[in-house]
């Protein structure tokens, strides 16, 4: 049958994985109005309904389905345990949502955490164990400054990532993946890009002062104004790059 609120209190009950929940109709569709929730509560849709009390059943863990619906109520992430934000950013990828600005995840683990088109300007990484985690064509920049200070991202897919003036100094990034990533800008000083794929990456301006760049992938990137002195750019892959106006003095070639 198709979802129709009661239209004197809009009032939505949900059973998530057995967990019981009140909620209303305007909390589930109008701050992520393109989440899957907002969707099933839009009208356009057929739901199930449980014979008891009406409970819309959606079979998920609900141990973290509470702090989802005070995220939709006020934008707040609580403070958890490093293993429970890894629980919670998978419920939020499952109902697609993708806004997680301002958010501060310093010191967290989110190892392996899916972030793809993630909307996670002015959010907060200094410090966090993000391996392998996927950010691919993830927003993380907008009018403020992203911080990445200290993270280790190694193995981290950034590709299509928009990082213009992030701060990744003294980050891993080993093995990272920012093929056609948006660097202008960006702070990368003493990073450890050592086999780091940032092939077609714009770096326009980016400070790489004492970065690590063995054996990285820059063909066909942009460091035009890009401050490389004294980078050892010996092991580094620059078939196509553009160099103009790039500070060089006492670059190892």
């Amino acid at each position: 049958m198709a979802y129709h609120s009661d239209s004197s209190s809009s009032m939505v009950r949900l059973n998530i994985g057995g967990r019981k929940f009140c909620t209303t109709l305007d909390t589930l569709t109008q701050r992520e109005p393109d989440s899957m929730l907002a969707a099933m509560f839009s009208g356009r849709h057929t739901i199930c309904q449980e014979s008891e009390k009406g409970h819309i059943f959606v079979d998920r863990d609900g141990k973290h389905f509470r702090h989802i619906l005070n995220w939709l109520r006020d934008g707040v992430i609580p403070p958890l345990k490093d293993s429970e934000y890894a629980q919670l950013l998978r419920e939020a990828e499952y109902y697609q949502l993708l806004d997680l600005s301002f958010v501060d995840f310093s010191y967290a683990c989110l190892k392996t955490v899916f972030f793809s088109r993630a909307n996670l300007q002015c959010a907060k990484f200094r410090d966090v164990d993000a391996e392998a985690s996927i950010f691919h064509n993830a927003t993380l920049r907008e009018l403020y400054i992203c911080e990445f200070t200290g993270a280790n991202l190694r193995g981290a897919v950034l590709a299509g990532a928009n990082l213009q003036s992030a701060n990744l100094q003294d980050a891993c990034l080993i093995g990272c993946s920012f093929c056609g990533a948006d660097l202008r800008s960006a702070h990368l000083q003493t990073a450890d890009l050592t086999n780091a794929n940032l092939e077609g990456a714009n770096l326009e301006g980016a400070n790489l002062k004492g970065a690590k760049l063995t054996n990285a992938n820059l063909k066909g990137a942009n460091l035009q104004r890009a401050y490389l002195r004294h980078v050892n750019l010996r092991d580094t892959h620059l078939e196509g790059a553009k160099l103009d106006g790039a500070n060089l003095l006492g670059a190892i070639r």
